[in-house]
């Protein structure tokens, strides 16, 4: 018998079960750079035939952009993509060699679930999988791509990895099939009004929303440079946001990433706390920013958004730079009947643990909003104001109402004077608490050296 022929036959078919998703993981990677672990592996039982080549699963070592990362892409072509023990065997070996380097991994994943004739077996692979996934978690980033249709317990890795993508009009993920979940629930929605990204809007899954694998490409590569280490730019210390003055909005204080490039984390879920990656003045730093006009109300989501961001800046050891405009928790009978106040218990654990921490009060910091992102017994270690900012107990109307009750004047004329009266940012840097009021438009030269004054 020719073995090398015989190799090449094998490999081919490997290979031509595979095709798909060997092409999602070429457009992901550097070209000429993928390491194939396991080509050979499959499940040993006797309710699949010993030709179901790659087992399901392409894995191995790859570069994207020059930065080191393995992957494990479930092949929905081979089995439906079926979970298997052998199956699972392949990923813990992955997993195992990112453990040991430190190095990133990316899940690909298409599959409709265990294959049922494996019992117990695919059980055990599962829970080694999701355990090694979960110790991993905090120093070892994971982004999973759902790629497909992702149902049962595999989809539990959605709900461990750092970083989750949803490729338009292609990505669902459910616990159950999707068909049970609405037969449970009486109603006949299709599988992606379930779990796609509008079934999903209150879960925190949907990290970015994507059109195809290059643009997973494209934001891997922006959250790789994000957290980098840092490189110095002092050229960045000489920019000015004129527009800042005027207007201190989540627009114009995105500008003051370096060279507007930053990624923003988890968008569609509680969209108006922005959680960014990004660099200012070469230095890389995860960056909260409060995007309301009149100033962010919180509840239980968007305080669990705000945990997750701080956890993730924390095991990273970025700074964490919370650009401030917020007037403590929504005043409402859901909120008050919610777990809003174990998050914020567990927020504040969280940033006991982030030694690295900047406040910038770019509009209001009022009650609860002072208290955890800018008080410094909180344990900030420079905090910041625009001139133009509000610092107070209460916002302007609630003030107005219990200060300046029984004056004469309309409720609106009340609360402004009740707040250049009483929210001026001087007030609070009097005491020691605000380490300096700034000129909004310069915003980055004093961010960028207090950020330099914490990596150093």
């Amino acid at each position: 018998m020719d073995k090398i022929k015989k190799l090449r036959e094998r490999r081919d078919a490997v290979k031509a079960a595979g095709k798909g998703v060997r092409a999602d993981i070429s457009a992901l990677c550097d070209e000429g750079s993928f390491v194939e672990f396991s080509t050979f592996s499959f499940s040993k039982s006797d309710f699949y035939p010993e030709g179901a080549c790659g087992e399901g699963v392409v894995a191995g070592f790859v570069t994207i952009d020059g930065y080191p990362f393995y992957v494990v892409a479930q092949n929905g072509e081979v089995l439906g993509g079926g979970v298997s023990e052998a199956n699972c065997n392949k990923i813990m070996k992955c997993l195992s060699s990112a453990e040991k380097s430190g190095t990133p991994v990316v899940y690909i994943l298409n599959s409709k679930g265990v294959r049922v004739g494996e019992g117990v077996n695919v059980l055990e692979g599962l829970a080694g999988v999701l355990l090694k996934a979960a110790q991993l978690k905090g120093s070892v980033l994971q982004f999973c791509v759902i790629n497909g249709e992702v149902y049962g317990q595999i989809a539990a890795l959605a709900g461990i990895c750092d970083f989750n993508f949803f490729i338009k009009d292609k990505s669902v993920l459910a616990a159950n099939s999707p068909l049970v979940i609405a037969a449970k629930s009486g109603v006949n929605s299709p599988a992606k009004e379930i779990g796609g990204e509008a079934g999903l809007a209150k879960t925190n899954l949907v990290t970015f929303s994507v059109s195809s694998m290059a643009e997973v490409r494209e934001k891997i590569i922006s959250v790789a440079s994000a957290v980098s280490p840092a490189v110095i730019d002092s050229d960045e210390l000489n920019v000015t946001v004129a527009e800042l003055d005027s207007a201190p909005t989540a627009e114009n204080i995105l500008k003051l990433f370096d060279n507007g490039g930053y990624a923003e984390i988890g968008a569609p879920f509680a969209p108006d706390v922005k959680c960014i990656l990004g660099r200012m003045g070469g230095v890389a730093c995860a960056a909260v920013i409060f995007d309301g006009e009149e100033g962010v109300k919180l509840n239980a989501r968007k305080v669990k958004k705000i945990k997750d961001f701080a956890e993730l800046a924390c095991c990273r050891e970025l700074p964490l730079v919370f650009f401030v405009n917020c007037i403590g928790l929504c005043p409402c009978l859901n909120n008050h009947d919610s777990l809003v106040l174990k998050e914020v218990a567990e927020l504040i654990n969280v940033l006991d643990c982030c030694d690295k921490k900047l406040s910038v009060i770019s509009g209001k910091a009022v009650g609860l909003g002072y208290t955890l992102f800018a008080a410094k017994n909180m344990g900030y270690d420079y905090t910041l104001a625009f001139a133009n900012a509000r610092v107070a107990l209460f916002d302007g109307v609630q003030g107005a109402e219990i200060e300046l009750a029984g004056e004469s004047g309309d409720k609106k004329s009340l609360a402004e004077r009740y707040g250049d009266e009483n929210s001026d940012p001087i007030n609070a840097a009097k005491n020691g608490y605000i380490d300096n009021i700034i000129e909004p438009a310069f915003a980055k030269q004093y961010i960028v050296s207090c950020l330099q004054t914490l990596v150093n």
